[in-house]
């Protein structure tokens, strides 16, 4: 009875763990996202509404918000969210390969570009 007590403290404690790491990672997600949306001109606030932080982000990238509905497309939607990590990287200045860690390391590039010092040039402006 006690080794019972002590394997469910364990998986408890693992668990408890795993979901407080999961939670950070959100947290220091949408901080950088925030500071993304604040660099575009966008509301911060934006960052946290499910639907509409995409369709601003794909405002940011594409120059048309609407595109977004693209994502509920099957099979469309991961190749519509690869460009859009593109064309959002080279809407702040950055190359191509910076756009690829924002499809791989999203939570890490957005804090990248939110506190780093890339500027916002548009969606029209992009080289």
């Amino acid at each position: 009875m006690n080794e019972d007590l002590m394997v469910t403290a364990v998986a408890a404690s693992f668990g408890v763990g795993y979901m407080i790491v999961c939670l950070a990672i959100v947290v220091v997600a949408l901080v950088g996202m925030w500071k993304v949306f604040e660099k575009a001109g966008k509301p911060g606030w934006a960052a946290i509404i499910p639907i509409y932080n995409t369709y601003c982000l794909y405002d940011m990238a594409f120059g048309n918000g609407w595109l977004f509905l693209l994502m509920f497309v099957p099979c469309v939607n991961f190749i519509v969210m690869i460009i859009c990590c593109i064309k959002l990287a080279k809407a702040f200045g950055q190359s191509t390969v910076f756009g690829v860690g924002l499809i791989f390391l999203p939570f890490i590039f957005m804090l990248i570009l939110g506190f780093g010092d890339a500027q916002y040039i548009g969606a029209d402006n992009q080289a």
